[in-house]
């Protein structure tokens, strides 16, 4: 359901200028806020993450996680299903969510990455490329913590991610 911002309250408007489009504007009031544990860093996750506790690996401006990253659901002591792809101020824009045993890939609407019944093949196109640069960037970040199973996965992910792009 989309929302006409001319029925909105000015601070919903305001909300809007800041973060540059409706469906930002709509996420925004719609969505519940999440917080990473450790850095305290703000999003909006995906509805197909789920709820658990979720971590954000990346930049992460006033509080809000932006720019290219992975959004990490944990269950317990196992990794979760996973969002790779761009945020920005907090909400996510493009990317795939790895379930694991599938992809969903496309725009933030509605809530979630990938809901649209027609998928336009630039958008899963772009989709594939972002959440492959997010891994790679993943994948950079363990480097420097020495943490090298992670290392390794998260460069095997991001060849398996622009392997769809084939």
């Amino acid at each position: 359901m989309r929302m006409r911002l001319a029925w909105l309250p000015a601070s919903y408007l305001a909300l809007s200028g800041l973060l540059g489009t409706n469906d930002l504007a709509q996420a925004a009031s719609e969505q519940l806020w999440l917080e990473d544990p450790g850095s305290h860093c703000k999003f909006v996750a995906p509805a197909s993450l789920s709820s658990g506790p979720t971590f954000w690996v990346g930049d992460c401006p006033d509080g809000k996680a932006s720019g290219t990253g992975m959004l990490r659901r944990r269950d317990g002591d196992r990794v979760g299903v996973a969002f790779l792809g761009k945020m920005k101020n907090g909400i996510p824009e493009i990317g795939v969510v790895d379930l694991g045993d599938g992809y969903r890939a496309g725009k933030f609407e509605s809530g979630d990455i990938g809901g649209q019944s027609d998928l336009d093949p630039q958008i899963r196109i772009d989709s594939f490329r972002v959440a492959a640069e997010a891994a790679r960037l993943v994948s950079v970040k363990y480097k420097t913590e020495h943490k090298d199973a992670s290392v390794q996965f998260y460069q095997t992910l991001a060849k398996t991610l622009e392997a769809q792009l084939e």
